[in-house]
């Protein structure tokens, strides 16, 4: 990561990267590093806590009382640069070369099968509307940025705004199959078919569910 000057960066941002390199500091390293007063840098870590980005944890010194000090969480982790995707697809193309394109879509296949294993149970004797929202839900935990909507008593809309794999499915379609058949499985009593794709150049992940017509 290319270290920003503190003249790039808000103080909030300033002080996430400090704790980022430097690890846990207390409250008089933090002003000493930023250079404005002690009433200012506490009302920043104040912020910060409450947006549950940093965490104060006690130390003991060898002289004195014991002071805070503050580290990052795991939230704040997220505004550091993370090029998981770039490695994800090197060790899919050394999959791929070794064992050809059937491994990689067999890994893409086993983890939908997890994750059918996973919420199928939750899915179970409830309503398509009910199926629906649980479906958003967890794509949500997931990072997928969903919102939805019911367009009638039998058709519903799910929109995916963000796509978490959206690198690696542009190079593996597959992985965008294995969603829709996840939606299908999952939604057991319903027609699912996606209008829109991230991953061939679409605004987002677009998909029309409708109730399935009982068959006489």
């Amino acid at each position: 990561m290319e270290m920003l000057d503190h003249e790039q960066l808000s103080t909030r941002e300033y002080i996430l990267q400090i704790l980022k390199t430097k690890g846990a500091l207390s409250t008089k390293e933090l002003t000493d590093e930023l250079g404005i007063t002690v009433m200012a840098v506490r009302r920043h870590i104040q912020t910060l806590e409450r947006d549950n980005l940093i965490i104060a944890k006690t130390v003991r010194q060898s002289m004195g009382r014991p002071t805070a000090v503050y580290t990052l969480t795991q939230q704040a982790e997220g505004f550091f640069p993370r090029k998981y995707h770039t490695l994800t697809l090197e060790l899919l193309g050394e999959l791929e070369d070794h064992f050809g394109e059937a491994a990689v879509e067999t890994l893409f296949e086993g983890r939908k099968n997890k994750m059918i294993n996973k919420y199928d149970a939750s899915m179970k004797g409830k309503d398509l509307s009910d199926q629906v929202a649980l479906l958003a839900n967890i794509q949500n935990e997931n990072g997928y940025m969903v919102e939805w909507e019911q367009i009638n008593e039998e058709e519903y809309v799910i929109k995916e705004h963000n796509c978490p794999i959206e690198q690696v499915a542009m190079k593996y379609q597959h992985a965008c199959q294995c969603e829709l058949q996840l939606f299908e499985s999952l939604l057991g009593n319903a027609e699912v078919s996606r209008t829109d794709c991230l991953a061939k150049g679409g605004q987002r992940c677009t998909y029309s569910i409708k109730k399935r017509k009982e068959q006489k």
